[in-house]
């Protein structure tokens, strides 16, 4: 009976606390200036599940929700007491004016939904002390000092995008660098570009060749170090005049932040021991949006005076030349004169200077090339025109220079340059001169040369009667018999490769060899070129797809004992089988085993092959 008595008296403080109704409350700022960081705090007196936040419209979540837990037990007057407070934080950043209201967060426990009281933050304008926060918001509930230092923060400080002009005053038709870096002082695992700036106005082309890597470095600002990546660079070239303000890039990171908790008091012993600093080492990925600055770039116009007349728009520093490669020929042979311009500036856009041949050349249409080089300084490169040439008439005749001009940015001025004149002389070629023919220097202008007088035709004559038709003749049934037998072939062929079409493992087990065939010259392409893993790759795909596609194997069945079990019912021989797994199981581990590494592939690759022949006479 005693022991009932004390076992009720131990129980009952705990039927006590099954009693208190579970509750959910909000603590946060009433009232933040725009871009102010703060938190809000939902606090629960039970452990629950399922937690559901509000939507938070109106701020931007920088962080949660980070989730903490604590209890304690008291005993007054015999009498314990057990207290339980769970919390959930939320890191917000406010982004517009304007009083927004915050919805309901709801919580679990036991079985039983429990709900917070909606609120209303009011945003004030931006007073300037909040352009750089450097840490969360202060929330307005009991035991603030614990939850700011588990509330990982990312200011503007420790992170942000900047856009880097090579030049913020040019002309029309200038190049202009832009190089988006960002710099940080916390670790970030990865970035995505969010909205590209639209660039109106001007021409564009991206300059950026990281192959999926950003390169780092780094860079001191005001006496702080930063690590630095370049995001993106691009070349804009302006098409008007004026003040042209380029839009602002956005982009999303997710920075790793180290949190640590805060040495509270507690009664239990075990949280303590790992709020130790030597165990906490907690990473909190923190999603972080940011944006660089609008850019404005004056762009002036193209003097007007000393512009030349040949000048077509060109900007830049250019060279500029012709080349030919004969000045002597027969007629009708063909000769190719070349212009040239090269150097710094929108090469793609350059229009090419025209030539002036004579008459009684025939002219075809210049072939345009161009080779631009993308660099750090903008774009540099060549651009080419070749004219195909054929004089036809004996002659000594002209191609005089033409002018090349251009604005130079660096001088401010126009600068005009020449070709070089070519005297061309023509002799009388083997087919002789075309007489009373028609000139022009377009090919499609082009028109029949000598119609005047048609050549007599020679050799013997082939006549037929009159009045003879093809219509009833014995050639015409025979020409219907050859058609009647050409389509029943050909219906044939088409019904035969419809069959052959739809039986998929006998197409998979026809081009088996050739499929086999095509990776094992990528193989040895990557042998000769020293790239192992791709080499092991193809090999690997070589091995195991050709021995797919020749025993109808399903790639999800592929396995060791499926090829060895396939093979002999195939009535493979032993020996072959065996050296075929051999095989596979050599591509497997070939790249892990010590030795020469060009050794190994080359090894592999002859056996590769080896196995592949000695299967097809087989199968």
């Amino acid at each position: 009976m005693n022991k009932r008595i004390i076992l009720f008296l131990m129980l009952c403080p705990l039927w006590l606390w099954a009693q208190d109704d579970p509750t959910l409350s909000v603590s946060t700022k009433k009232q933040v200036m725009v871009g102010e960081r703060f938190q809000v705090v939902f606090e629960a007196n039970a452990e629950g599940k399922n937690f559901q936040a509000p939507s938070f419209e109106g701020f931007t979540v920088v962080g949660g929700p980070f989730t903490s837990t604590s209890s304690s037990f008291s005993m007054v007057n015999g009498s314990m007491s057990h207290t339980v407070k769970v919390t959930y934080t939320f890191a917000l950043q406010a982004q517009k004016e304007g009083s927004f209201r915050i919805g309901s967060a709801s919580l679990t426990v036991k079985g039983k939904k429990v709900s917070s009281e909606p609120f209303e933050i009011k945003v004030l304008p931006d007073d300037g002390s909040h352009a750089a926060p450097s840490g969360g918001g202060g929330a307005t509930h009991q035991g603030q000092s614990q939850q700011n230092t588990d509330d990982p923060q990312v200011s503007g400080k420790d992170l942000f995008l900047r856009v880097i002009p090579s030049k913020k005053s040019v002309y029309v038709g200038e190049q202009v660098v832009l190089t988006y870096k960002l710099y940080t002082k916390v670790p970030v695992s990865s970035v995505s570009i969010e909205k590209m700036p639209s660039y109106a106005g001007f021409w564009t082309k991206d300059l950026t060749d990281n192959n999926g890597t950003l390169r780092q470095s780094s860079e001191y600002i005001n006496g702080i170090e930063y690590t630095t990546a370049e995001i993106q660079k691009i070349v804009v070239v302006p098409q008007r005049s004026g003040k042209l303000t380029l839009d602002p890039m956005t982009m999303e990171c997710i920075a790793q932040v180290r949190t640590e908790r805060s040495n509270r008091q507690s009664m239990d012993p075990f949280e303590a021991f790992f709020n130790d600093p030597f165990f906490n080492r907690n990473i909190v990925n923190v999603k972080k949006e940011l944006s660089s600055h609008s850019l404005a770039i004056e762009v002036k116009s193209l003097p007007e005076s000393g512009k030349p007349a040949s000048f077509a728009g060109a900007v830049g520093n250019y060279n500029f030349k012709s080349e030919i490669d004969k000045t002597e020929l027969g007629t009708n042979e063909a000769l190719t004169l070349t212009l040239t311009v090269s150097g710094s500036g929108n090469i793609e856009l350059l229009q090419m200077p025209g030539l002036s041949f004579p008459p009684d050349f025939e002219v075809y249409d210049p072939k345009i090339t161009a080779n631009v080089n993308a660099n750090a300084q903008g774009l540099t490169g060549s651009k080419k025109a070749e004219y195909l040439v054929i004089p036809r008439r004996a002659g000594s005749f002209n191609v005089p220079a033409t002018e090349f001009s251009f604005f130079n940015p660096a001088t401010g001025q126009y600068q005009t340059l020449k070709s070089d004149a070519y005297d061309i002389n023509v002799l009388k070629g083997k087919g002789g001169e075309t007489e009373g023919g028609i000139y022009a220097s377009n090919q499609e202008d082009i028109k029949y040369l000598g119609s005047d007088i048609r050549h007599i035709m020679r050799g013997d004559a082939k006549l037929r009667p009159v009045h003879s038709v093809f219509f009833g003749s014995p050639a015409y049934f025979v020409a219907l018999l050859i058609l009647l037998l050409l389509f029943i072939i050909l219906l044939f062929v088409l019904r035969k490769r419809e069959q052959l079409s739809q039986d998929t493992a006998a197409n998979r087990n026809r081009k088996a060899d050739k499929v086999a065939r095509g990776r094992l010259k990528n193989a040895f392409n990557y042998l000769k070129a020293k790239e192992q893993e791709k080499f092991y790759i193809e090999m690997s795909q070589a091995l195991w797809g050709y021995i797919a596609d020749k025993l109808g194997i399903e790639r999800s069945k592929l396995s060791m004992d499926t090829v060895s079990e396939t093979m002999k019912g195939k009535n493979v021989p032993d020996e072959l089988t065996q050296q075929f797994v051999d095989t596979l199981n050599s591509c497997e581990f070939a790249r892990f085993a010590p030795g020469n590494a060009e050794e190994k592939m080359d090894e592999l690759y002859q056996k590769g092959i080896n196995v592949i022949s000695k299967a097809e006479k087989v199968l």
